[in-house]
């Protein structure tokens, strides 16, 4: 588990001090950049739409199928992750929240004992701990989905409760069918926080079950369809462990929310009768080398965590934005892509100086312009524009190395040069048959808007704001 999913929300509210005001000059800019780079990723979406349909042909399925890519990964999400921050509740409604900020699976399931009892109960009951989603195990998750081979661990997609996502997954994998399963997320509560009714519980869950394989309704991403009656997989998952382990106690609490018929994240229907089963895991007694070995956890490095004081915890705070979030990394590896396209270019232009020299003389008379007058403004178009792509380069590259340290005022930098390069390149595009060239056009606008939607994330914020401050400190008393 991160820092971060182990710190409980007021002592993040704690860390707000080291944030900027949200009237600061840096927040209004990245409040626009926010915003800017949603509609741009509508806007792009829009444009490979118009080039596809006017060349028609083969290149219409395959501009189709980049329409919704966009549309799924990066216009949709971002939208709701806009509309939700207005109108989604962010406090405990006993439901979690995707991380576009939608409503997702109803918590079901409370559970009072250690971390070490809750794994060894779940063990016990036949259940099999979810894999951590990395490179590996999103390849792996979908090349068992789409061969229909099985995958017992297949990792679960993030939802949020208390402002983090789930500390760990279990999961019980259907017919050796990785698009079937029973699979249920904990979260430890923060210290002293209590149920809404003043019910002390130590871990909340979120229980479903997987059914099939589908497009989510709201985003249009592909991800797992969960059956509509949540409340059957809230009693097997009970059923389970109290079957194989009898000294669990269970204490219902009834009507504990009113029941209601809804959405997840999704767009799946759920329903359910509001009622929360309490396990008690006090009799459980945890054999912690059978947790390491099935569950890979060492146990209990985490017991003490909520103990320590609150300027320990500020000081953990501090270390978890240090550390530089993907969203960064992508970035810098997109802005890496842009500037070889650029690098492509300017040498393709270089090596074809001479042929690029007679066809813009020419244009340039047709334009009306004297011969020798026409030859002498089209070689200095051409330097100029050589000039200007290798300044680009050099410009993108010294800011993306401040960006990657943590420079606040160069990722801000970097996403007015990234927007300035798609206003700029945009006006390139015409409409009419598909070259490589505008294959290319099209391909650097999508680089850039998604360089924009990368730095502008709450996660590349905070960690350049972050960085940028105690940079700051530190040289104050030096």
């Amino acid at each position: 588990m991160s820092y971060r999913q182990q710190i409980p929300d007021h002592i993040q509210k704690r860390a707000s001090a080291l944030r900027r005001s949200p009237w600061s000059l840096s927040a209004l800019i990245d409040q626009a950049f926010f915003l800017l780079a949603g509609l741009a990723s509508f806007w792009f979406g829009w444009l490979v739409w118009r080039e596809g349909w006017y060349s028609g042909g083969w290149w219409l399925v395959a501009f189709f199928a980049l329409f919704w890519v966009i549309m799924a990964y990066l216009a949709l999400p971002r939208l709701h992750r806009i509309l939700s921050s207005l109108y989604v509740p962010n406090y405990f409604i006993g439901r979690t929240r995707t991380a576009d900020g939608l409503l997702g699976d109803p918590v079901n399931v409370a559970l009072r004992g250690s971390e070490a009892q809750l794994h060894q109960a779940m063990i016990d009951a036949g259940w099999t701990i979810a894999d951590e989603i990395t490179v590996r195990s999103a390849w792996k998750i979908i090349f068992s989905t789409l061969t229909g081979r099985s995958y017992t661990s297949a990792p679960v997609s993030s939802l949020f409760l208390f402002g983090r996502r789930q500390d760990f997954a279990y999961q019980q994998e259907v017919d050796g069918s990785p698009g079937k399963r029973h699979h249920v997320r904990f979260w430890r509560c923060p210290q002293g926080w209590l149920l809404p009714g003043g019910h002390q519980v130590d871990w909340l869950a979120a229980g479903t079950y997987d059914k099939s394989v589908g497009l989510s309704l709201f985003t249009l991403q592909v991800t797992h369809k969960i059956d509509e009656n949540t409340d059957i997989e809230r009693d097997y998952i009970v059923s389970t462990v109290t079957e194989h382990t009898p000294q669990v106690a269970v204490t219902n609490l009834k009507d504990f929310s009113t029941g209601y018929h809804s959405r997840n994240g999704g767009g799946d229907s759920i329903q359910t009768d509001g009622d929360l089963p309490v396990l008690e895991l006090a009799a459980v007694v945890a054999n912690q080398q059978i947790i390491a070995e099935r569950a890979g956890i060492i146990l209990d490095a985490t017991a003490h965590e909520y103990a320590v004081s609150t300027e320990e915890h500020d000081t953990v705070l501090q270390q978890l934005w240090n550390r530089r979030p993907p969203q960064i990394s992508f970035a810098i590896l997109f802005t890496a892509l842009a500037m070889m396209i650029v690098l492509m270019g300017a040498l393709f232009d270089f090596l074809l100086f001479d042929e690029l020299l007679h066809q813009t003389t020419q244009d340039f008379i047709v334009e009306g312009l004297d011969t020798s007058v026409a030859a002498t403004g089209a070689e200095w178009t051409i330097r100029g524009v050589l000039s200007l792509s290798a300044g680009w380069i050099l410009v993108t590259a010294v800011l993306s190395r401040g960006t990657f340290r943590g420079s606040n005022k160069d990722r801000l930098l970097l996403m007015i040069l990234s927007s300035l390069s798609v206003l700029a390149t945009s006006f390139t595009l015409t409409i009419g048959k598909i070259t490589w060239t505008s294959v290319g056009t099209l391909a650097f606008i999508g680089i850039n808007i998604t360089i924009i939607l990368m730095l502008s994330s709450d996660a590349a914020r905070q960690f350049t704001h972050t960085r940028t401050t105690a940079r700051r400190t530190k040289q104050k008393t030096i």
